[in-house]
């Protein structure tokens, strides 16, 4: 480089060189300093004139030199550019740089001299990419997860979709543990400040779950000392992360020191606790595991964590909100339920009520029979319109004005009809279907009208199933009136099947073709109404669609005149007797 003399440079291009923003720096052979302008001093944090004579190494051992780049630029000539990373002398509150260079070769007389680089800091460019990068994954896992967390309205199920898919994509083992109800004994603040909580979900890697399972399974409450880590999270409302933890790490973070020796044998290095939050209230914390070879949690995972846990806290809030409705609405319906009018003597009725699984809301179903004072007894079923706890109190409407209309009404269609007068005059009444029964089993005969409900069925001595032809009419509610009367003749061995359309009705199938398959079923011979009822409902879906209610009704004993068993029943439509099946 002696016949480069750098300080000779011609005054306009020693103006550019040390006027630029760039870092510009001229290396000899040995890969030594020879010139570096202001920028790249200061970009260093060492005077210019202390660059000299001394390597990139030896004058910033805490950034990577890339010297076989360097080495080959000038074995080929060949211009490259690379990008470094590290730490220089100048202060930077960046916990890593980055550095983008561009090297070409000097030559002298058509042989090398020395190698020119421009280098950038683009350290913010990084950053910046880095942010996007991650935002995007966010996003990509955000999207994943609104498929797989909070399918259902079920906490329990919610609880165990986010702990696999936290172990599927950020964790070697996760557990979600909820704050018990505020009503709960468990709810209070443990003697020495530290909080319990109930286990509600575990999941781990294949090869740790039977591992981790013997450090504690779900469905337990956990007690924790308030200096762990999990009411801390509670506390501060965000994420605690402990990397590499020691023994005392572990004995003021585990639950259970008892079990350091278990929590070592799993091979756990690093935890996190995430806290979730829905409508500004904690539910609950999910935390994190991981082993080797897995690296430590960083903020990037406490990030990513924070969002997913957000999302599932409102789902399980939601299912939370859900089951105190349902469990309220199925409460109010069984007490409703639970009392309906006594029939005559003559007749033995059986009912039975069957709420839908927790992912589906109640639903309005009601029956009610109520004794006539000319013996007669009418038999009632029905189904209010939506769910939920309002779907539950206007059933209860209906019941009582069933009871009051059938002792003014002599027949099903005038009640039918006053009943859905009454029901539009209230402009908040939800409508609902009604099959009505004005049962006279000393006769045989039985008056039906449908209030747009499904068709009621026969089941013989034989077990076999018919339905009988009643022609439906509007829903009550509606105001359009207009029922048919319908007759049928009973042998005295026959039962009176009464149900809604949760015992058939299938979202995938054609209502036609659910009713066949019920009448494809063969019951038990000659069961009373009781246990008709019981082989009905056993042959029923379990978790049903919607709720199902039944109503069975039979003659309690053969008097004299009746007719019998090998009659024929006949129904009466439009004045016109025909004989059924």
């Amino acid at each position: 480089m002696a016949d480069t003399p750098w300080n000779d440079l011609p005054q306009p291009l020693r103006r550019v060189l040390d006027g630029t923003p760039a870092g510009v720096a001229v290396l000899d052979t040995a890969l030594r300093y020879r010139y570096v302008n202001p920028a790249l001093a200061a970009m260093n944090g060492v005077p210019a004139e202390e660059h000299l004579g001394r390597t990139i190494a030896e004058l910033l051992p805490g950034i990577d030199p890339r010297e076989d780049v360097l080495r080959a630029v000038l074995a080929d000539g060949r211009p490259r550019e690379i990008t470094s990373s590290g730490h220089t002398r100048a202060g930077s509150p960046q916990e890593h740089r980055y550095w983008y260079g561009a090297y070409h070769r000097l030559e002298t007389a058509g042989r090398p001299v020395g190698v020119v680089g421009v280098v950038l800091e683009v350290t913010a460019a990084r950053r910046q990419q880095h942010e996007l990068e991650q935002a995007r994954a966010r996003l990509a896992l955000l999207d994943t997860a609104a498929t797989r967390i909070g399918t259902t309205l079920d906490v329990d199920t919610t609880c165990g979709e986010l702990a696999a898919f936290l172990v599927d994509h950020l964790a070697d083992a996760a557990t979600v543990e909820l704050l018990p109800h505020p009503d709960s004994r468990h709810a209070r603040t443990l003697p020495d400040g530290g909080r319990r909580l109930l286990r509600t979900a575990i999941a781990a890697k294949p090869a740790l779950l039977e591992q981790v399972r013997q450090v504690g399974e779900r469905g337990e409450y956990v007690d924790y000392r308030p200096d762990s880590a999990v009411p801390r999270c509670l506390a501060e409302g965000r994420p605690v992360i402990e990397n590499l933890m020691t023994e005392a790490d572990l004995r003021r973070t585990a639950p259970n020191p008892e079990r350091i020796a278990d929590y070592r044998a799993v091979g756990i290095h690093s935890g996190m606790v995430v806290p979730l939050t829905a409508r500004g209230h904690r539910i609950g914390t999910v935390t994190l595991l991981r082993t080797d070879p897995s690296p430590g949690f960083d903020q990037d995972d406490a990030v990513a964590a924070q969002d997913l846990a957000v999302r599932a806290a409102i789902h399980l809030d939601n299912a939370r909100r859900y089951s105190r409705e349902h469990a309220v609405a199925v409460d109010l319906q069984r007490a409703m339920l639970a009392e309906p009018g006594s029939p005559h003597p003559d007749i033995t009725v059986a009912f039975r009520y069957r709420p839908a699984g927790t992912s589906a809301l109640i639903g309005g179903d009601w029956y009610e029979t109520v004794a006539l004072p000319d013996g007669r007894t009418v038999l009632a079923i029905g189904d209010v319109m939506g769910h939920g706890i309002e779907a539950a109190a206007h059933m209860s409407h209906y019941q009582a004005m069933l009871r009051a209309m059938a002792l003014l009404e002599p027949n099903a269609d005038r009640l039918l009809a006053r009943m859905d007068g009454l029901a539009g005059d209230v402009h908040d009444y939800r409508p609902s279907t009604c099959l009505a029964v004005y049962a006279e089993p000393a006769r045989g005969r039985y008056c039906f009208a449908s209030a747009g409900h499904l068709p009621p069925a026969v089941v013989r001595p034989d077990g076999e199933v018919a339905l009988l032809p009643v022609e439906p009419g509007p829903p009550l509610g509606t105001g359009q009136n207009g029922y048919a009367p319908s007759i049928v003749v009973l042998p005295p061995e026959h039962t009176l099947l009464l149900f809604t359309d949760g015992l058939v009705e299938r979202r995938d199938e054609d209502i036609d073709r659910s009713l066949r398959r019920l009448t494809a079923r063969r019951l038990p011979a000659g069961a009373g109404p009781e246990r008709l009822l019981d082989a009905v409902l056993a042959g029923a879906p379990d978790p049903a669609e919607d709720d199902i209610a039944l109503l069975a009704a039979a003659p309690a004993r053969p008097r004299p005149g009746q007719l019998r068993s090998r009659e024929v029943l006949t129904v009466l439509t439009g004045g016109r007797w025909k004989p059924l099946g």
